[in-house]
């Protein structure tokens, strides 16, 4: 199937794609139904050049069962990472509250991620998770309590998305 033919296949069969990916994606991961649009197409076309579909159905039916199992697939993922972020927050939390509780592998899984920020971020995030308040922070690294906050804030949003970006690469 050359450039062309693909497209025409694709401009064919949007609509089926679409109403399977509406069906099955759960509404608060919409934002990902270009990505479950694009990996329906890629295993169509790589099922296609391997001679798998063997037109014991319609293309759109076999497309579309394509796209429910691709969308079932992005709604446990993004389902995965949002436990995850949950989990990473929850450890922050405890971090912040000076909870010595919070559980081993939560925050060893944490610490990997803040060794890898960049190092303003690095030693604010280390520091608080030692139990150091904000103006402990401050004071320890000679910074004002502002740039402690927007550091903090920022390393966690870092380490987020890091921890998306690893769940996407695993797919």
């Amino acid at each position: 199937m050359n450039e062309k033919e693909f497209a025409e296949f694709v401009k064919n069969t949007k609509k089926t794609v679409l109403s399977a990916i509406g069906k099955n994606m759960a509404s608060r991961f919409y934002h990902a139904i270009d990505d479950v649009a694009q990996e329906t197409y890629i295993r169509a076309y790589r099922a296609i050049e391997k001679n798998s579909f063997k037109g014991d159905s319609s293309i759109e039916t076999w497309l579309y069962t394509i796209a429910r199992n691709e969308s079932i697939r992005m709604n446990k993922k993004l389902l995965r990472e949002e436990e995850k972020a949950k989990r990473v927050s929850a450890v922050f939390d405890k971090m912040e509250s000076e909870d010595d509780s919070s559980d081993s592998e939560s925050t060893e899984y944490l610490h990997e991620h803040i060794s890898l920020l960049p190092e303003k971020y690095r030693d604010v995030l280390t520091l608080s998770s030692k139990g150091f308040n904000i103006s402990d922070i401050s004071q320890e690294l000679g910074i004002p309590l502002g740039t402690v906050k927007s550091r903090t804030a920022r390393g966690k949003k870092m380490i987020l998305e890091n921890i998306r970006r690893e769940n996407h690469e695993r797919q």
